[in-house]
């Protein structure tokens, strides 16, 4: 809880580039009830970090080297099926959102548009999944 008394939304990053990830930390410590807990490179650090850290919310980019965002979407969906994991991409298109819908994402944000939809996203999916 925060000193308002709301729940603090805790977050996994997960964005093989420092830049990106860097500026989502930045952009979200920015709102109280947000806490980064964690930063991955890639799919199977995620679902590691997952594991050990619980997070409420999983950003995932799609296209990391390794192990990709949708398969590591699968994976954390068993590992961690408290964590809802949102999908954070570039790649705005209709079989990117079916494959990753596939895959159990809770929601699905092109990056282009992230600072209308990604705040509510995530506070959405993380009410939902208390």
């Amino acid at each position: 809880m925060n000193g308002a008394g709301t729940k603090t939304i805790r977050l996994l990053l997960v964005d093989d580039s420092p830049s990106v990830r860097r500026g989502l930390r930045m952009w979200l410590a920015l709102d109280p009830n947000m806490e980064v807990v964690g930063e991955a490179i890639d799919g199977a650090e995620a679902i590691s970090l997952a594991r050990s850290l619980r997070p409420d919310v999983v950003l995932m980019d799609v296209e990391m080297p390794g192990m990709d965002g949708i398969s590591a979407t699968g994976a954390l969906r068993s590992v961690v099926p408290q964590s809802a994991v949102v999908i954070l991409t570039l790649y705005d298109d209709a079989a990117t959102r079916t494959r990753a819908r596939e895959a159990g994402a809770a929601a699905f944000v092109a990056k282009h548009q992230m600072e209308e939809t990604l705040l509510a996203e995530i506070r959405r999916v993380a009410m939902a999944h208390e």
